[in-house]
């Protein structure tokens, strides 16, 4: 689906975990939602014309449906109701969900080398756009200080903490 390496949807889940499989299918363009109900689903095409008929803020339940539906048929009903579930604690009660991605860090550690390590910037250069931007995160606290060093302070009660870029990109690291 995508132009690059880095924009690919892959089918396998060593390449694309069934959560980011999930995201990509939850955050499809609202003009393609219908059309994807079809392609990419097996549901009823009675209950694909509902959903696409839905407008505004009710469009992003035919999403949720959308991405539950395409990630049960490649990755099965387990992986897609973690991924729904890991998707609504993180998104929509702002918990810090288990089931988001995982990378393992040794820290402490500068937070643009944590950003690039977690995939969420390409190179140090485009962390430090991000922060400049007000885009990257640590604990849901936008970092302002490119210079920060992360260390062991950083971690919640369950010994992880969050980076984010931008409002739909998390990655828990663990200390190594």
């Amino acid at each position: 689906m995508g132009k690059t390496a880095a924009g690919a949807v892959w089918l396998n889940a060593g390449r694309v975990s069934p959560y980011d499989y999930w995201q990509f299918w939850r955050n499809t363009e609202d003009g393609d939602v219908g059309r994807f109900l079809r392609l990419f689903t097996e549901l009823p095409l009675e209950v694909i014309a509902e959903l696409e008929a839905l407008q505004g803020a009710e469009l992003n339940e035919a999403k949720k449906i959308l991405a539950t539906e395409a990630t049960k048929i490649l990755h099965g009903a387990t992986h897609a109701a973690v991924a729904e579930l890991t998707a609504k604690r993180a998104f929509e009660e702002g918990v810090m969900a288990e089931g988001l991605p995982t990378i393992s860090a040794k820290l402490p550690d500068g937070v643009l080398n944590l950003a690039v390590a977690a995939g969420l910037a390409s190179s140090n250069s485009e962390a430090r756009k991000l922060i400049a931007n007000n885009g990257l995160k640590l604990n849901d606290v936008t970092i302002t200080d490119a210079r920060l060093t992360v260390d062991a302070s950083a971690l919640n009660a369950d010994g992880v903490l969050k980076l984010s870029s931008g409002k739909k990109k998390h990655v828990l690291v663990k200390p190594a």
